[in-house]
């Protein structure tokens, strides 16, 4: 089969103003991180998800560094979280010397059990890190009763949901500190890059603080903290500030997708396909998830190989925290059991989900599926 009628999992769209904002970084010089599209970017991106504060970093996973070392989470704290989720969640919890406590996820929203989580509360929690999954938001509602009685912090993981809303609030909104990411496969792409977002002062200090290395005003070279070089090129919030002019068309555009492919999978009857809307949010569809019945008699794993054999390319659902052989290997979560997090992983796969996808292709992909999975 020829490269040509491959249809890839993900293909950015990036035909609007993204090449004159680079023309522009280019002719005037400015593409390191000091160049005036990355205040412009920031500025306007916490306009758009109305926070007071948003610092722009060199990834998602960088967002959620800076954010749980900014919140001071370290030896003998707690930090909640899904098993069903990717590492770079866990990371820095684990790095800072912090214990993750995990809990399962719901097997229709595929987020996280939030009926789960008060039992796990010690006088050790120090924050609960939401992390919305693929299309729909986490149900924040009783999760924040809960935050402000135990006073514990919220880490929002909204990657995977800028654009999307909880009851008509921006994801994003929510956390006392919460992170974007922009990678090709986002709703808005800077290449590589990601925000973090919060409505407190000296947070927001704290976090430009951390992404720059910890150099002083004062003093640059002595250095009284740890930090990172995790700073954004004016190159990389060019892209973003061109992408974030059309987030709502792009918003549209994968909603019109699952829409789609939900009409053309509806008779497939040997997979769950993603919920269309929750009584707080409809689908955004980043990515369109199938998680397959056990009518078929092969994993996840089979029907990827399948798939990219008929010329269409698929990933994996996350692999569980709790299984990760470095997680293991450190002495977490032994003898730990999230079934729905193991069945989710082993049996669920999303398809082409890209902005630049096409109806032809949408329609090419979802015969693919149903002559596959029958």
């Amino acid at each position: 089969m020829s490269n040509s009628s491959f249809i890839p999992v993900n293909t950015p769209l990036v035909d609007g103003n993204e090449k004159k904002y680079l023309d522009t970084c280019i002719k005037t010089g400015w593409i390191s991180s000091e160049g005036p599209y990355v205040k412009q970017f920031e500025e306007q991106f916490a306009y758009r998800v109305r926070r007071k504060y948003a610092i722009s970093v060199s990834s998602g996973t960088a967002a959620l560094d800076v954010a749980v070392e900014a919140l001071g989470i370290g030896p003998g704290d707690e930090v909640i979280l899904p098993s069903f989720t990717i590492i770079s969640c866990i990371s820095h919890i684990v790095r800072a010397g912090a214990t993750p406590i995990l809990v399962d996820s719901d097997p229709q929203t595929w987020n996280m059990n939030i009926s789960q989580i008060k039992n796990k509360i010690s006088e050790r929690t120090k924050a609960i890190m939401i992390v919305h999954i693929f299309g729909l938001p986490v149900d924040m509602g009783s999760i924040l009763k809960i935050a402000k009685k135990f006073n514990i912090k919220i880490i929002e993981d909204s990657a995977e949901m800028l654009g999307q809303t909880y009851k008509n609030k921006p994801c994003g909104s929510f956390g006392d500190i919460s992170t974007f990411s922009f990678y090709p496969n986002k709703h808005l792409t800077t290449g590589e890059g990601g925000m973090v977002v919060t409505d407190n002062k000296k947070l927001a200090d704290d976090c430009r603080s951390l992404r720059n290395l910890c150099f002083q005003s004062n003093n640059r070279f002595v250095h009284k903290r740890l930090g990172w070089n995790y700073r954004m090129t004016n190159l990389q919030a060019a892209l973003g500030l061109a992408q974030l002019e059309r987030l709502d068309e792009f918003v549209q555009r994968k909603r019109k997708m699952g829409e789609k492919y939900t009409k053309m999978l509806n008779g497939l009857i040997d997979a769950q396909l993603p919920i269309s809307k929750m009584n707080y949010a409809k689908n955004i569809y980043w990515v369109f998830g199938l998680v397959l019945n056990d009518s078929i008699k092969f994993d996840a794993k089979e029907a990827i190989k399948r798939l990219n054999k008929s010329g269409i390319g698929c990933r994996p659902f996350f692999f569980p925290m709790h299984k990760q052989p470095i997680l293991l290997e450190k002495g977490f979560f032994k003898n730990e059991s999230y079934p729905v997090a193991e069945r989710l992983s082993k049996r669920g796969l999303y398809i082409p989900s890209g902005m630049a996808l096409i109806d032809a292709q949408i329609k090419n992909v979802s015969k693919k599926v149903i002559e596959v999975l029958k």
